[in-house]
């Protein structure tokens, strides 16, 4: 069902498994990134049924399916042997899923633009029906908005175009498949299991997997980093290939070594949370703005947002309203994608707002629905 490609051909060196992102290709994900690890790995990349090299799909598989079928490729190559994995979105889930099933052939992981639960799963079934409906030309323009941070297929046309090739190529029924395994998976009550190292990495830009969703992964597995990335949204190793790239090398490469990292232009910072200790890491700042982005990045997202008082649904409702009262509509818009992700349903994103009409004044309230309009109207 899956195909792997070889990206970086080390046979001497570690395998280094490298999985995609939905309606995308290893090739047209990973290449860039991948080239820039120096010759360090043995470097494969695995196609999702019907996506780049791999036969379509006939069947469900879930997300655990998609796991057996990764240890098939690896077996097929090194039987039984260790290996380390990078994946995106699904990719990502799926390494959630290997590190939870085969905790003995995982040596250490990088999870990027993911999360243990992503999305909500009445978007994915109905985003699996219009793909079987219409076709996949009919998610395309979506998916260029959640893919790629403002001004990059600007930056850098013909890594979007490939990456958008890839999606249209893809096949229907396997990318609606995916959808539905995307959508029963939830493996957030697991995290405590994972005792592997996982380098966590979140887009800043990120509307389908946001910095929060990585920053619960790197604080409840066992031994955990988060790192944001700015000017990044949904495809990292595509959008930032030298940076992710450098991650990549200081977390698979033994002793913690961060020069590449600095070399890169991001700040590396150590915090304990717990008994753990978690290395933070924040892209594209400037000496001016390097203090500030660390904050955000150790204390909304590494230490408020994951603090046990209260559920992520509360947590959510209260920043809608903090937002709608303050006048912040660009921080509005991102927040009311990501209250979905915390579960909260359309129609109760309308009732706090109307709490907030009665509380924050009329104009305030007129606003907001103004963009949650627009907001909540756009494809899950």
């Amino acid at each position: 069902m899956l195909t792997a490609t070889t990206i970086v051909d080390a046979p001497g060196r570690p395998l280094l498994l490298l999985g995609p992102s939905l309606g995308t290709s290893a090739e047209a994900l990973w290449r860039r990134c991948a080239e820039r690890l120096k010759g360090s790995h043995h470097v494969i990349g695995w196609d999702l049924p019907g996506h780049g090299s791999s036969r379509p799909a006939h069947g469900g598989f879930g997300i655990a399916g998609l796991a057996r079928g990764v240890l098939t490729l690896v077996d097929n190559l090194r039987p039984g042997e260790p290996f380390r994995y990078a994946g995106v979105s699904v990719g990502g889930a799926v390494g959630l899923q290997l590190l939870l099933d085969a905790p003995g052939r995982v040596e250490s992981a990088a999870l990027i633009c993911t999360g243990a639960k992503i999305g909500e799963s009445t978007g994915w079934r109905q985003r699996a029906e219009t793909v079987r409906a219409d076709g996949v030309h009919a998610v395309v323009g979506a998916s260029q908005q959640r893919w790629f941070a403002p001004g990059f297929t600007q930056r850098a046309p013909a890594v979007a175009t490939a990456l958008l090739d890839a999606l249209r190529a893809a096949d229907p029924e396997s990318y609606a498949l995916v959808c539905e395994a995307l959508a029963a998976f939830d493996v957030r009550d697991r995290l405590g299991e994972i005792t592997a190292p996982v380098l966590a990495i979140a887009g800043a830009d990120d509307q389908p997997t946001p910095p929060e969703n990585l920053s619960l992964i790197a604080t409840r597995v066992r031994h955990g980093r988060l790192v944001v990335l700015d000017e990044v949204a949904h495809l990292a190793p595509a959008e930032k290939p030298e940076e992710v790239a450098a991650l990549l090398e200081e977390h698979f490469g033994g002793p913690v070594t961060v020069d590449r990292v600095r070399e890169a232009g991001m700040t590396v910072r150590r915090q304990v949370l717990g008994d753990e200790h978690v290395d933070r890491a924040v892209a594209g700042t400037t000496p001016f703005t390097r203090d500030f982005q660390e904050l955000i990045t150790a204390y909304a997202w590494g230490e408020i947002w994951t603090r046990p008082g209260l559920d992520r649904r509360s947590r959510s409702m209260i920043t809608l309203t903090a937002l709608v009262a303050l006048g912040h509509q660009e921080e509005l818009a991102m927040h009311l994608r990501a209250a979905r992700t915390n579960g909260l349903t359309d129609d109760e994103i309308k009732e706090v707002l109307l709490q907030s009409a009665i509380y924050c004044g009329v104009p305030a309230a007129n606003t907001a629905f103004r963009i949650a309009q627009q907001v909540l109207g756009e494809a899950p």
